[in-house]
């Protein structure tokens, strides 16, 4: 048994140029007029040039953005969850332009493109079918509607990683890495667990269920952008690695991380998730209560019946499906909704909301729902934080006087 293929059945295609290749491709961009782009934008540029978006030569046309939307199908008939667009105001470019794509934060030229159409989309149209609301506090929705008023197509030639490499180090892997290091494990069933947060009791308990049935998991974390509020990478990775030492077997665990935005798209979002760890080689990926959710946009298991609704065979990845995770005092330790019979009343449920209320206020986390060890990181980033807003307020009194 092989790790499972590339989406598409073919060879990974990463689009990130190499040697002589990049260094003539670099100094031809600078000649060419450039395009901003958003955050969101500049992931998905990242993921085409690691591979991650295999077999994806670009951004989707018309066509493909239709037949996504409506029915996750491009017009080659290759299965595809959400758009994977670029878009733009600038009325100078056009259908044949060539142009250099550059990160609207830093300014880093990111790519070239050869664009070969330009197009105008039913933005809410979009929302409606991805999203399943055109709600604009929805922070997917509130992205697509910010989007330019053009759409553009075409094959890009990716020339960075975006400081992705240098600021995270080993943790930002590409699939052709995680794929060398599983065969190097001999591992050939992984399961992915998905996270945007720290784990606590509950991730913990999912991953290690994995653990039983696989020959291991790879904990791979979002690096891109989060909504406010969200704990930042650097940190989640700390507290990951730390439950990951302590409470795991040894060589039972990767950790690994992304470049991706959140998109917050719920069961869409779930079936992109699994398409892209399959280019990493993960043969499963856990889908527990309200994956890629927001809100109540949602409800918690949609995630988990998307997969029973797309065509057979559409992805070689599946889903591993766990219900809803907790500590029950009469179990006396973690369980499910499938296998402990007590009441809600049992049973210590944390919401994220309130956890970050306990943490900004000093508060020591319960052990049913946090590891001592991940406690202390998440504390420490919060005690940072309360300092750092002290030292703004004094600082305005000081400018104040």
């Amino acid at each position: 048994m092989s790790l499972v293929n590339p989406h598409g059945g073919g060879p990974l295609k990463p689009l990130l140029l190499q040697g002589d290749a990049l260094k003539t491709e670099q100094a031809r961009a600078k000649s060419l007029p450039q395009l901003k782009v958003s955050s969101r934008e500049a992931g998905d540029i990242i993921m085409l040039g690691i591979g991650g978006f295999t077999p994806l030569d670009g951004f989707m046309t018309h066509n493909d953005w239709e037949g996504v939307c409506d029915g996750m199908k491009m017009s080659s008939g290759l299965f595809w969850p959400i758009p994977v667009t670029l878009s733009t105001d600038d009325e100078a470019i056009k259908a044949g332009s060539e142009i250099a794509l550059a990160d609207g934060q830093s300014g880093e030229i990111l790519a070239t493109m050869k664009v070969t159409e330009k197009y105008s989309i039913d933005k809410a149209h979009e929302c409606m079918q991805v999203y399943k609301t055109a709600d604009t506090e929805h922070p997917g929705v509130k992205m697509v509607m910010a989007q330019g008023k053009y759409n553009l197509a075409g094959p890009v030639k990716v020339l960075s990683t975006g400081g992705f490499k240098e600021k995270y180090g080993e943790q930002f892997m590409t699939p052709a890495e995680t794929r060398a290091l599983f065969e190097k494990m001999g591992w050939k069933r992984i399961a992915a667990f998905q996270t945007r947060n720290p784990m606590h009791r509950s991730h913990e308990y999912l991953a290690k269920i994995a653990i039983e049935t696989m020959d291991g998991v790879l904990v791979h974390s979002l690096l891109g952008n989060l909504k406010p509020g969200d704990i930042p990478a650097e940190v989640r990775s700390e507290a990951i690695d730390v439950l990951v030492k302590n409470y795991f077997a040894p060589n039972t665990v990767i950790q690994a991380g992304y470049p991706l935005d959140m998109r917050y798209a719920g069961p869409r979002e779930a079936l992109l998730h699994a398409l892209f760890r399959q280019n990493y080689g993960c043969s499963h990926l856990i889908v527990g209560r309200d994956h890629a959710g927001v809100g109540d946009y949602y409800g918690p298991f949609d995630a988990q019946h998307i997969f029973d609704e797309i065509p057979k065979g559409s992805l070689e990845t599946v889903n591993m499906n766990i219900d809803w995770t907790f500590w029950c005092n009469k179990c006396g330790g973690m369980a499910s909704q499938r296998t402990c019979p007590h009441t809600k009343d049992d049973r210590i449920l944390l919401s994220g909301t309130k956890v970050r209320s306990m943490l900004s206020e000093g508060q020591d986390l319960p052990v049913e729902f946090s590891r001592p060890e991940v406690a202390k990181v998440l504390q420490k980033y919060y005690k940072s934080l309360s300092a750092e807003q002290n030292v703004k307020v004094e600082l305005k009194g000081h400018s104040a006087a």
